[in-house]
This record gives structure tokens, C-alpha cells and sequence, in this order.
């Protein structure tokens, strides 16, 4: 988009709307299913507004996802807090995007997707690979300077971490709660 449809609120808003209702439409009917033109009728707009900003199907449900769900930097939003609670605001995200966001729905779509399409899957697995980095750079910073045990390998303990949100949201019956994210912040890193 152009940096002034950008600042322009109203295509802020239409764009949001877009993503939405892409989401929506990706949750519904998976991405075997998903049409351009029915994103484009769930959105109220033109197919052509559409193919303006999205070259196809795959590019527009990566701008959703990024779009609708937003990451907290623990480094802006806790100038002064502990690495704990950067790995905490950083789980506690994930567990909301997994359990009561727009992207939430559409998690089983988005799994049979990259097992079936590599361009979805390459996008997915960059995705979470970056969004992985933020706590994977909380842990390290915390080990660094003492809030954390040195035997914790960063890298594994935000797979660990991350992992077992994943499961207990995907395999299990069980509440993703924040009694959850302590207990496994305290089992993964220590209390």
C-alpha cells in the first residue's frame, strides 16, 4: 500500500476489515476452500480491491495473520520489568492469540495448510520462527544476567515453552489460563 493510504485511517480500517473477514473465511473453509471473491463478499468490497493490495490467496491470509495479530515488544512495554515477566507477556500473548482472537479460529486451517501448500508453509514457519526470536531473546537476556539458571538453553526453552501452549490448546481439553503460563514458565526456567 502508499505510504499515504497508510496514515489514511479509513484504508487502515478497510484493510483491517479485509484481513478479518479473510481470517473468517479461512477458518470456515480452509485453505483449499478459500476464495478471493468470498473474502471480497464477507468484506463488502471489490474483488479488484482485493488483487490491488494481495497478489493471491496465500499473501493475503500471511497479512491477516500478521495483522491481526500483533506481538507486545517486552522490550517497549516493560522498560523496567524482569525477564520473567518479559517470557510471561510474551506466553500470555500467545495463549490469547490461540484462544480468544480472530486468529484463534482459524489455528486447524492454518496447520492442514502447510501441510499441503510450501508456500503457506514457508510463510508459517518464518512467522513463528520471528515471533519465536522475541522469547527466545527474553530467555537469553534473562540467563545472561542471572534471572534465569545458566544451564537453560534459550533456544530450547522457547520451543518448550511455546510448544506446550501449542499442545495443551491443540490436544488437550484443558484451560490455557495464566495459573498454566506460570506453572510452565516455573518448570521450564525455574522459579
Amino acid at each position: 500500500m502508499s505510504r499515504r493510504s497508510q496514515s489514511d485511517p479509513r484504508v487502515g480500517h478497510s484493510r483491517r476489515v479485509i484481513c478479518r473477514a479473510a481470517i473468517e473465511e479461512f477458518a470456515d473453509v480452509g485453505f483449499a476452500g478459500f476464495r478471493m471473491e468470498s473474502v471480497a463478499a464477507r468484506a463488502g468490497v471489490g474483488r479488484s480491491t482485493l488483487y490491488r493490495h494481495w497478489p493471491d490467496r496465500a499473501a493475503l491470509i500471511a497479512d491477516a495473520l500478521e495483522t491481526l495479530n500483533v506481538q507486545p515488544d517486552p522490550n517497549r512495554e516493560l522498560v523496567s520489568g524482569t525477564a520473567r515477566q518479559r517470557v510471561e507477556l510474551l506466553l500470555s500473548h500467545l495463549v490469547r492469540a490461540l484462544t480468544d482472537s480472530p486468529v484463534a479460529a482459524c489455528i486447524p486451517a492454518l496447520i492442514h495448510a502447510t501441510e499441503n501448500d510450501s508456500g503457506v508453509r514457508d510463510f508459517f514457519h518464518r512467522y513463528s520462527a520471528e515471533r519465536r526470536r522475541r522469547l527466545t531473546d527474553a530467555i537469553a537476556a534473562g540467563v545472561d544476567d542471572g534471572q534465569f539458571p545458566a544451564r537453560v538453553d534459550a533456544e530450547a526453552a522457547s520451543v518448550a515453552l511455546s510448544g506446550a501452549v501449542f499442545y495443551r490448546r491443540l490436544m488437550t481439553a484443558d484451560a490455557l489460563d495464566a495459573d498454566f503460563v506460570i506453572d510452565l514458565i516455573d518448570t521450564v526456567l525455574g522459579e
